[in-house]
C-alpha cells in the first residue's frame, strides 16, 4: 500500500514516476509514401506521460488539470488498469490497476463525460440491474443506494425511459448512478460536466460531494470548467505536456503563478482614466476592474484611493482559469528551452 509522503499517512492511490510512452506512425504525404509506409513504416515516440509522482488519501476530492493533450485521460486509464505503464509504479487500494483483478474493479469506478456507458436503448432501471449483476451486489445494498442516488438527483420520472429519449444532462446523470452503485472507494471522473448546462453542473457537482463525504471516497476530478474545481477541489495536481507542474493547494496555484492582482473599484460619480493605475480589463461609467502586478497591489490602490472619490475598493486574485493558463505560458517557454532528454 502507498504512503503518502507528506502526511505519512495510508494513501489510497499511490503513483512514482509513472510514465506511458506511445509509438505513433509517421507519414509524408503523397501516394508514394503511402507505397513506402506499406513495407517499411516508421515510427516516433510521443511521451504522454513522463514521469509523475502523487498520492490520495481517503476522502480526498482532488482536481486534475492541464490542457488538451497533457496527459490527464492517459493517467486516469492507467490508474484504472485501461493501460499498462511503461514505468513507474502504481498502487490503487493496494492493488496494481493492469491487472485488473475482479477486486479491485469492485472498488473502483471511472466516469468519462464524452463515453456512453449505459444500453441506448433500454431504461437506465434495466441498467442498473444489469450493474447490479455484474457486481454482484447485495440486494439491500442495492436497493437503498439506487433509491438514494435517484432522489438525491432528482430522477425518477426518467428511469424508465430508454436512454436515447434523455437529454445530454439526463443521460449524464444516469451514467454517474449506474457508476457508483457498488459502492466505490475510489472514483476517476474525467470530464463528468462537459457539455451540460450551469444548474445539470451544479447537480452533478453536489452529487459527488455528498457520495465522497458519505462514503470516504478518493475522488480525482478531470474538469475543464473551473466551477467544477473551486467548488470540489481544496488541491489541484497540474500536468502539462506529461510532466507535473503543480500539486498544492488550489489557492496555492495563485500564489505561485500568478504575478498580478485584481483590483475593482466603484464610484457613485463617473471615474476618470484608469489606464495609468495598471491593465484596465473592465470599465463602465463607476466602475473599472484593473489588473496590478502583486509587489505593488497596495500602493497602486492607495493612489486609486487618493486620486478619485471611491465608494468601495475590493483586491482579489484572478479568476484559477487565468491563473492556470498563465502557468502554461510561463512553462511552455521554459521546457522548449531545455535539451531534449
Amino acid at each position: 500500500m502507498g504512503v503518502d509522503k507528506l502526511a505519512g499517512l495510508m494513501a489510497t492511490i499511490s503513483v512514482d514516476q509513472l510514465t506511458k510512452v506511445f509509438k505513433v506512425p509517421v507519414r509524408e504525404a503523397g501516394l508514394g509514401e503511402s507505397v513506402r509506409a506499406l513495407f517499411r513504416r516508421e515510427h516516433r515516440d510521443v511521451v504522454a506521460v513522463g514521469g509523475i509522482s502523487f498520492s490520495l488519501q481517503a476522502g480526498e476530492i482532488v482536481g486534475f488539470l492541464g490542457p488538451n493533450g497533457a496527459g490527464k485521460t492517459t493517467t486516469l486509464k492507467m490508474l484504472s488498469g485501461l493501460l499498462f505503464p511503461d514505468g513507474g509504479s502504481i498502487d490503487v487500494l493496494g492493488y496494481l490497476p493492469q491487472r485488473r483483478e475482479a477486486a479491485f474493479l469492485d472498488r473502483i469506478a471511472l466516469v468519462m463525460g464524452n463515453r456512453n456507458s449505459l444500453q441506448w436503448d433500454l431504461p437506465a432501471a434495466e441498467s442498473f440491474e444489469l450493474n447490479k449483476a455484474i457486481y454482484q451486489i447485495p440486494t439491500a445494498d442495492y436497493e437503498r443506494r439506487r433509491d438514494q442516488f435517484i432522489e438525491m438527483l432528482e430522477v425518477g420520472d426518467l428511469v424508465t425511459k430508454p436512454i436515447r429519449n434523455l437529454s445530454l444532462g439526463e443521460r449524464m446523470k444516469m451514467e454517474t448512478i449506474a457508476a457508483l452503485l457498488h459502492g466505490p472507494d475510489v472514483l476517476f471522473l474525467d470530464e463528468p460536466t462537459i457539455g451540460l448546462d450551469i444548474t445539470m453542473q451544479k447537480r452533478i457537482r453536489q452529487f459527488v460531494a455528498a457520495y465522497s463525504a458519505d462514503h470516504g471516497a478518493s475522488v480525482m476530478l478531470t474538469s475543464h470548467y473551473m466551477a467544477d474545481v473551486v467548488a470540489l477541489c481544496e488541491r489541484v495536481i497540474v500536468i502539462h505536456q506529461g510532466q507535473l507542474l503543480y500539486d498544492g493547494f488550489l489557492q496555492g496555484l495563485s500564489d505561485r503563478f500568478s504575478t498580478q492582482k485584481t483590483i475593482t473599484v466603484t464610484s457613485v460619480g463617473t471615474l476618470g482614466d484608469m489606464s495609468g493605475y495598471g491593465h484596465v480589463v473592465e470599465r463602465e461609467s463607476g466602475k473599472a476592474v484593473i489588473r496590478v502586478d502583486r509587489a505593488g497591489v497596495a500602493a497602486t490602490a492607495a493612489r486609486i484611493l487618493a486620486d478619485h472619490p471611491i465608494d468601495d475598493l475590493s483586491i482579489e486574485d484572478p479568476p484559477i482559469e487565468d491563473v492556470i493558463e498563465q502557468a502554461f505560458a510561463i512553462e511552455a517557454p521554459e521546457r522548449a528551452a531545455k535539451p531534449p532528454t
